[in-house]
């Protein structure tokens, strides 16, 4: 007899499973059942409970103790939440940073980068650098001055005091598409321009924050004299760091569309005297 015809003879013998009484020798139940039967059997009990554990992971609220279930909302609502701490964290240490340069400008102590650290090395001897000019420098600077040779700015007052024969900079050529409203809580103005247009400074100043926000994106903040704060958002790039010292129309950015509330690639431009937005419209000319 072939080998395989024995195995499956030997699986498929039948066996009787007897329990007696122990008294009385009395026969109570019996099980006839082969080796094949048995596996059959263990299987399909295994297979009925696989499925009920299953089920109960997946219509149970067990299915939280388990990290590699495919919820794609709770994996997206995780995701929204870290992004909004890391900009929320990014918010804090901005506002700290913006209070200590501020502080710093008014006693006249040194300024802070975004690092936390001073932006002067007391091993760098600064008074006898010697700067030299690129080629790419004297063509950017060639650029803006024939650019900026025919743009001229107002100094007209419309009632705030201390600003009377202040001449501010153009910060970007291009159109105003959204004016100052302060009943909208739109303390600025929006410049649409041409792309990556160069955004520069209205006035000589400080640069107090330069850095990245989740709502407005690329932004920088300069402290002027006379209680003057100007502020550029939505930039694509940043040309200045916290610290950095700035002269009115010198370059600080690039018009760009960073940020969450913006909807296409332009400046918002605002400034701020003692603490009050002003039109900007008011002081310059676009």
């Amino acid at each position: 007899m072939p080998k395989k015809k024995k195995l499956f003879h030997k699986l498929s013998h039948k066996y009787r499973l007897v329990f007696f009484n122990d008294q009385t020798y009395e026969e109570v139940w019996h099980l006839r059942l082969s080796v094949l039967n048995l596996m059959s059997l263990i299987g399909t009990l295994s297979l009925i409970g696989a499925g009920l554990v299953i089920l109960l992971v997946i219509f149970t609220p067990l299915r939280e103790f388990f990290p590699f279930r495919g919820d794609d909302k709770f994996r997206r609502e995780a995701y929204d939440n870290l992004l909004r701490l890391d900009s929320l964290e990014q918010k804090i240490k901005q506002q700290d940073l913006y209070v200590q340069n501020v502080i710093a400008v008014l006693t006249g102590d040194q300024i802070e980068d975004s690092t936390g650290l001073p932006r002067q090395n007391p091993g760098i001897d600064y008074k006898n650098i010697a700067f030299r000019k690129s080629p790419q420098d004297t063509l950017l600077r060639r650029q803006i001055e024939e650019e900026e040779r025919f743009n001229f700015t107002t100094n007209e007052v419309t009632g705030e005091s201390g600003l009377s024969g202040i001449h501010f900079f153009t910060p970007a050529k291009g159109l105003v598409t959204a004016p100052f409203d302060t009943q909208k809580d739109h303390y600025g103005i929006d410049i649409v321009g041409a792309p990556n247009e160069i955004v520069k400074s209205v006035l000589d100043g400080t640069v107090l924050i330069s850095a990245w926000t989740f709502d407005t994106g690329q932004v920088i903040e300069i402290q002027h004299e006379n209680n003057l704060v100007s502020i550029y958002k939505h930039n694509a790039r940043l040309l200045k760091k916290s610290g950095d010292l700035v002269r009115a129309g010198e370059a600080i950015a690039i018009m760009g569309n960073s940020g969450e509330y913006t909807s296409g690639p332009h400046l918002h431009f605002e400034i701020w005297h003692q603490g009050k937005a002003l039109n900007p419209e008011d002081y310059i000319s676009f």
